[in-house]
């Protein structure tokens, strides 16, 4: 889940390398209440209660459409919080990222359910946090890679879930990946995706963006347009979520959540 613009010093290649986001990372998927929000930042509670990942699951997936033995796949994934939440109801769950520290962080909660890291307070101060895995969760249902969300090997799939949270905007072809989306989805399978649209020519070159252009129309219209070929729309919902930098810094989006049913 790449939700964080660049920093004009960190080349956008590596910037999900460094120790500093992998703790912001760890926060915004596993923390939760004041663990992630400042006690006077005015926002309502529900933005906090569950992790962003974990809302995203449970608002976008429909349980109903699922076979028993469902298999999803997650590009994107970060440090693994949905893939974990998505295993609550799929047996086989894939989960991928461009980050090998983020891959690495997700392996280990896999491996031992808790992730221990350090958080920025002030200038050069840290706290302690630890992201947990919820006891309920069987971890042995999901694996991790590191891959290219764009460069998918052709034989990949087909999933009866595929969920891309906040990927969109992060990639340097968002097109590529969408249309590969109707190979790796199964008909009938579900496609969720967020995202907030925040297009930047250090991840995505201006030519390459889902709308967000004059010329064009909406990123949520474009979106529509490029899906609608192979997916009937399921759910739309936004969906508010925090990044703490810092005690005292944080950055507010709203994400477009969408689930589309992948055509006969």
């Amino acid at each position: 889940m790449s939700l964080k613009p660049p920093g004009a010093a960190v080349p956008a290649s590596t910037r999900y390398e460094s120790p500093g986001m992998l703790g912001e990372y760890l926060l915004l998927h596993f923390g939760e209440g004041q663990d992630l929000r400042h006690p006077s930042l005015p926002l309502p509670p529900e933005i906090t209660a569950l992790p962003f990942p974990v809302r995203c699951v449970r608002g976008l997936l429909d349980p109903l459409l699922l076979p028993e033995d469902a298999a999803a796949f997650e590009a994107g994934c970060s440090v693994g919080a949905a893939a974990f939440e998505l295993a609550r109801h799929c047996p086989r769950v894939t989960a991928s990222d461009f980050s090998r520290s983020f891959i690495e962080a997700a392996e280990r909660l896999a491996a031992t359910g808790l992730h221990d890291t350090l958080l920025l307070t002030e200038g050069e101060t840290r706290r302690p946090f630890t992201a947990r895995v919820p006891v309920d969760i069987d971890r042995s249902r999901v694996r991790f890679a590191v891959q290219d969300a764009t460069a998918l090997p052709q034989a990949f799939g087909p999933f009866d879930v595929v969920l891309a949270a906040n990927l969109l905007c992060r990639l340097p072809d968002p097109g590529a990946f969408l249309d590969r989306l109707p190979s790796l989805v199964k008909p009938g399978g579900q496609l969720l995706l967020t995202t907030p649209f925040s297009w930047l020519e250090e991840f995505t070159p201006r030519e390459r963006w889902i709308g967000g252009l004059p010329e064009h129309s909406s990123s949520e219209e474009e979106l529509g347009r490029r899906l609608s070929p192979a997916f009937r729309p399921h759910r739309r919902m936004d969906i508010p979520f925090l990044i703490r930098e810092h005690a005292r810094k944080y950055q507010l989006g709203i994400a477009l959540g969408t689930s589309w049913v992948r055509k006969p």
